[in-house]
C-alpha cells in the first residue's frame, strides 16, 4: 500500500502492473475500498498500470462518522488532485457505483485529465430532464439508506448493513454474502453515515451531454431497481458512449464475472 498527500489527506492506494501508456485509475463504491478490485487487477494489470484508490474516510482509515469532510464534492476534489499528483498525464478512469458518480463528475470538470471513462452502474438519481417520473423531495432510496445509517450510528452495524445490502440486492442478500465480502463492508460501515448527509446532486440531461470523454457504461444484466435506469438514461445521452450488460450478474458484476468484465474494459481501452 502507498499513500499520496491530497488536499491535506493521505489517500491510500494500491498499484500493480508496469505497462506503458495511460494508467487505469479505479474508484470503488459505497462501503468498499481499494480491495474491492482484487478480482480484476490480475487481468487488467497485464496490459495497464492499475491504480486502485481508497477514498477519504474509507479503509484503511477507521473513521468515526463525524465531521463534514465526507461528500461527493470532497471526493471529486480529491480525485482530481490525486490524478494531478500522479503526474502521469491523462489517465483512464473507472468507477463503480458511488465511484462511478465521482468519476462522472471528474469527467465533467476536468476532461483534460482523462483518456477514457468507464462507469460500472454509476450511483445517483435522475432529475426531471432524464426521468419523466421524477418527484421533487427526498427519494425513497435515500430514506432507506438513512434508516440503515441510523442503525449503524446506534451501534447495530450488522443490522444497518443488512438493511442497506438487501435494499440494493434484494431480501436476504446480506446473509448470503461470503465472509470476505461482509468484512469489507464492516470495515467501511461508518461511511454510510456520511453518505446520507451527502446532498448528492442528481444527474441531468445537460450533465450527460457535457461528457466529452469516450465512455463505457457496464451493468449487471440482472441488477434491479434504480441503477439500471440511471445507466441507460446516461448512456443514451452521453456523446460517444456505449453500454455493455454482463450476463447473469448484478451490481457487483466485476466480482461475479471478473474475466468477462476485464475483457470488456480492456477491449474498450484499446479501441
Amino acid at each position: 500500500m502507498q499513500t499520496l498527500r491530497v488536499n491535506g489527506y493521505d489517500m491510500a492506494y494500491l498499484e500493480l502492473g508496469q505497462a506503458t501508456g495511460p494508467p487505469l485509475v479505479c474508484v470503488h463504491g459505497s462501503l468498499n475500498d481499494f480491495r474491492i478490485w482484487s478480482c480484476v487487477v490480475g487481468p487488467l494489470s497485464k496490459q495497464h498500470r492499475v491504480i486502485c484508490v481508497s477514498l477519504r474516510h474509507f479503509f484503511p482509515e477507521r473513521w468515526d462518522g463525524k465531521g463534514n469532510t465526507y461528500s461527493i464534492a470532497q471526493h471529486v476534489d480529491d480525485m482530481i488532485a490525486f490524478i494531478e499528483k500522479l503526474d502521469a498525464g491523462p489517465v483512464h478512469l473507472m468507477g463503480h457505483s458511488r465511484g462511478g458518480h465521482i468519476s462522472f463528475r471528474v469527467a465533467q470538470r476536468r476532461p483534460d485529465l482523462l483518456h477514457k471513462l468507464t462507469l460500472a452502474e454509476p450511483g445517483g438519481e435522475l432529475d426531471a430532464t432524464l426521468d419523466p417520473e421524477f418527484k421533487a423531495g427526498p427519494s425513497p432510496l435515500l430514506a432507506r439508506f438513512t434508516a440503515a445509517a441510523d442503525k449503524i450510528a446506534a451501534g447495530d452495524v450488522e443490522g444497518g448493513l443488512a438493511f442497506f445490502v438487501d435494499t440494493l440486492e434484494g431480501a436476504g442478500r446480506w446473509q448470503r454474502l461470503p465472509p470476505m465480502m461482509k468484512q469489507g463492508l464492516l470495515d467501511n460501515a461508518t461511511t454510510l453515515i456520511g453518505q446520507v448527509r451527502d446532498e448528492r446532486p442528481p444527474f441531468s440531461k445537460a450533465d450527460a451531454e457535457s461528457i466529452m470523454t469516450p465512455t463505457l457504461f457496464i451493468g449487471g444484466e440482472k441488477t434491479k431497481g434504480l441503477l439500471p435506469k440511471v445507466l441507460h438514461a446516461l448512456a443514451a445521452n452521453v456523446p460517444n458512449a456505449k453500454a455493455v450488460m454482463i450476463p447473469n450478474t448484478t451490481h457487483p458484476m466485476f466480482e461475479q464475472a471478473p474475466q468477462q468484465f476485464s475483457e470488456t474494459v480492456l477491449e474498450f481501452l484499446v479501441g
